[in-house]
């Protein structure tokens, strides 16, 4: 909205600079878009009249204007616009000249014709903001005289400000007023409208029937008669240029005048072009046709009000734009204006579905001042009088429907200033919020010290206390409030759980796997298909058949995703997945009726999954160790078992502190081909809602041995069955704690070391942290191992 500070003056005695009152419209809320200075600057821009126009000889887009100074010779200026005519005052900006803008006028030669000046629009001089011809001015102007003699013109500064939604009343010098009269101290003065009535009741020249009391919560009409059409001073027009209105007549410009004002918009009625001298206020007929003042005919919906006249024809859009058949024109004599409350809601509704937007409907929408009416109306009288000869009749037309009720609001004084970080009293909130019209008692439900606070009628947006609370912190001052780091009783961190997750991924990933995020759901059958028992919980409405089931264990994703990269020939893909499985279901029995009364869900658990497509299970052992030595877990131990879906021979369960956590091996080969999968896939699984509750060891840092190592290697043929981690522990309690490193380093397959049989061979690191190790003492721990893996085992020493 653009607001002269002129007319701001006329309210509030304002006193202060440029950046002084910019910092108080930001403290207020009223961000500054934009500030421009008018009047200064155009010395040397003059009244001159047009004596005719005509082409230029060798561009299309420039004409050539002949303009008098009042010296009756023709001046030669080339222009860029061709909107005037012989007759028409125009400004015109002398050689020598220094613009607003910095541009300096000089005699210049444009396609071989020489222009000795330059004409000027809106926008070059200050004036406006219509860039597309130049100004024209009233007539009757004296040639050659300065144009700022002519208009009148004072030096003055426009702000543009950018209103909120929430302050409906700020779109109003008034309302802008208030804002500042209450935070600088200063005294407002609104003077009551003064204009004299005569004639005959208005109330028996027209008359307003509201038919939807929803729609319409009030409407106010008044009737002037001997209203002479014809321009608008020349203070009113410049005030309305200021304010980005174009002029148009004394009776468009005094409505557009009241409702920048005041904040109430009004529109005027021709009232000898109404039928019968009534409105009538209702809803529209669906597709029912318009003729708005811009000379569109439109197509109306029935959530869209209008005002009709006595043959219930519509003449009007309600709160959006008046109809052409009613409009104020040259031979106008008798004007009824009016001013109403809208409907909100149907005002924004009908603005966007017409895609109609107008000043008046943005104030409306936003929420108007049902009180304000009757002063706006006398406002409007005093005007139009002024500038148009008229005489206001006595009487006003006043019909109601139904208004918002405005409650008061209860406000807490501790509330205030927890949110606000003030300290402030009861009173001192009192005394904040009064001078914009907040009213206020002590005394409320809460406590003794809460303010019932009564709302303006022009703050349609304030309903609760949150808002009453903005209302203070503005008064009081955004700026004054200190700035403060809010504390807390810790900082942020992330828990236990999350730093082991995070671990988790990021050992999974450094052991060279990719995460996959296959769907929870799985077609009827997929459990089936890896060697588990069915059971998982089906969905009453899936999205599709095929992802009907809960998924129970992560290993139908992940088989999924490595048999859709072995259809298109990748092989030897690692893949882990952290997710959660959900347990079969379980029906409760009521022994009382011995039937089926629902199913409980048995919980979620979160799971952590790999496959390593192209490995044996002691790959998977080993990403197994990793893994628990990250998260810092004590030993663990292998107990062989055959699992559903593993390989019969090559699984094992996870003990960790004596707890299941888990399973590892390789996949059976039977839930392989039904995949069509070609290489050996091992597998590794872990309940994370298990592991991770079992308490974690603490890591202890212990000095590096500066004595010599010694290794061995030994080579067991063994069952298939037996885990080589539990080999792996077997010859770590044999070594005495002089076992720095034992390394699975290969694993032999052949029908020479008998059927159902393997090859592990071990790689072991001899190192004393106080002394060099004999070889007698190697030998010795050699042989302790022999004997114990052999024995524990049933192993062989291969030679």
């Amino acid at each position: 909205m653009k607001v002269p500070e002129s007319w701001l003056r006329d309210f509030v005695p304002i006193d202060l600079d440029v950046e002084e009152l910019a910092d108080v419209f930001a403290d207020l809320g009223l961000e500054v878009d934009g500030v421009r200075h008018v009047g200064e600057g155009l010395e040397g821009i003059v009244v001159a009249k047009v004596l005719g126009v005509r082409e230029h000889p060798d561009a299309d887009r420039i004409c050539l204007v002949d303009v008098d100074l009042g010296d009756s010779e023709a001046l030669q200026i080339a222009c860029g616009a061709s909107n005037m005519s012989a007759g028409d005052l125009v400004p015109l900006a002398m050689i020598g000249t220094t613009m607003p803008n910095g541009m300096e006028i000089a005699a210049r030669k444009m396609r071989g014709e020489m222009s000795y000046g330059m004409l000027c629009s809106p926008t070059e001089i200050g004036l406006g903001d219509d860039t597309d011809g130049i100004l024209i001015l009233p007539a009757g102007a004296e040639l050659g005289v300065s144009l700022t003699e002519a208009l009148e013109i004072t030096p003055d500064v426009i702000w543009d400000l950018d209103i909120l939604p929430n302050r409906p009343d700020a779109l109003s010098i008034v309302g802008v007023a208030r804002d500042l009269s209450a935070r600088l101290g200063l005294p407002m003065t609104v003077g009551s409208p003064e204009v004299s009535e005569t004639g005959t009741e208005a109330t028996s020249l027209a008359s307003v029937e509201i038919l939807d009391p929803d729609l319409c919560g009030r409407f106010v009409a008044r009737v002037l008669s001997g209203v002479t059409i014809g321009d608008s001073p020349r203070w009113m027009a410049q005030r309305l240029i200021a304010a980005g209105m174009r002029p148009i007549n004394n009776v468009v410009d005094t409505s557009n005048y009241v409702m920048l004002e005041l904040g109430q918009p009004n529109h005027t009625y021709d009232l000898a072009k109404v039928a019968g001298q009534a409105l009538r206020v209702r809803r529209a007929v669906e597709g029912e046709a318009i003729e708005t003042l811009d000379g569109v005919t439109r197509i109306l919906h029935s959530s869209d009000g209008v005002i009709a006249d006595g043959n219930d024809r519509a003449i009007g859009i309600a709160g959006v734009m008046g109809g052409a058949s009613t409009e104020i024109s040259d031979s106008t004599e008798e004007v009824l204006v009016e001013l109403a409350w809208w409907d909100p809601m149907v005002i924004a509704v009908s603005s966007s579905t017409l895609n109609l937007h107008s000043e008046a409907s943005l104030r409306f929408k936003r929420g108007c001042d049902p009180e304000i009416a009757p002063f706006a109306a006398r406002r409007f009288g005093e005007l139009l009088a002024e500038t148009g000869g008229a005489s206001l009749h006595p009487g006003v037309i006043d019909e109601f429907g139904n208004l918002p009720s405005r409650e008061p609001v209860q406000v807490r004084p501790e509330r205030v200033n927890l949110v606000l970080g003030t300290d402030l009293s009861a009173g001192d909130m009192a005394d904040l919020i009064e001078p914009i019209g907040f009213s206020s008692t002590q005394g409320g439900n809460h406590s003794a010290d809460a303010l019932t606070v009564g709302i303006p009628s022009w703050r349609h947006d304030s309903t609760a206390e949150v808002d009453v609370i903005e209302e203070i912190g503005r008064m009081y001052g955004l700026a004054r409030i200190p700035k403060t780091v809010p504390t807390s009783p810790r900082g942020g961190s992330l828990s236990a759980r999350q730093l082991a997750m995070r671990a988790l991924r990021r050992s999974f990933v450094g052991a060279g796997l990719c995460e996959a995020m296959p769907l929870p759901f799985l077609a009827p059958g997929d459990l089936e298909r890896c060697g588990l028992s069915s059971g998982g919980y089906v969905l009453a409405n899936p999205l599709a058949a095929e992802e009907s089931v809960l998924r129970t264990s992560l290993r139908p994703g992940l088989l999924a995703s490595v048999a859709y990269n072995a259809a298109r020939r990748i092989n030897g893909v690692r893949l882990f997945e952290v997710g959660r499985v959900f347990g079969a279901a379980e029906v409760i029995v009521d022994v009382n009726h011995s039937a089926e009364q629902g199913i409980v869900l048995a919980g979620e658990r979160e799971m952590a999954a790999a496959v390593l497509c192209g490995s044996e299970a002691p790959e998977a052992v080993e990403l197994l160790d990793g893994l628990l030595d990250v998260l810092r877990f004590g030993p663990l131990i292998l107990v062989p078992e055959e699992l559903p879906g593993l390989h019969p021979g090559r699984s094992a369960r996870i003990e960790v502190a004596g707890i299941d956590v888990g399973s590892v091996g390789e996949v059976d080969p039977g839930v392989l081909d039904s995949f069509e999968i070609n290489e050996r896939v091992s597998w590794l699984e872990i309940d994370l809602s298990i592991l991770l509750s079992i308490p974690t060891s603490v890591v202890r840092a212990r000095p590096v041995s500066r004595y010599p190592s010694s290794d061995v290697d030994l080579a067991f043929v063994i069952d298939d069955r037996i885990p080589a981690a539990s080999l792996l522990a077997t010859i770590r309690g044999a070594s005495e704690g002089l076992a720095e490193s034992v390394e699975l380093f290969d694993v032999f397959h052949s029908g020479d070391i008998g059927e159902g049989k393997r090859s592990l061979a071990y790689r072991i690191r001899f190192q004393a942290p106080d002394r060099t190790l004999k070889d007698e003492e190697v030998a010795g721990l050699r042989q302790s191992i022999i004997t114990e893996v052999e024995s524990v085992h049933g192993a062989i020493l291969r030679a």
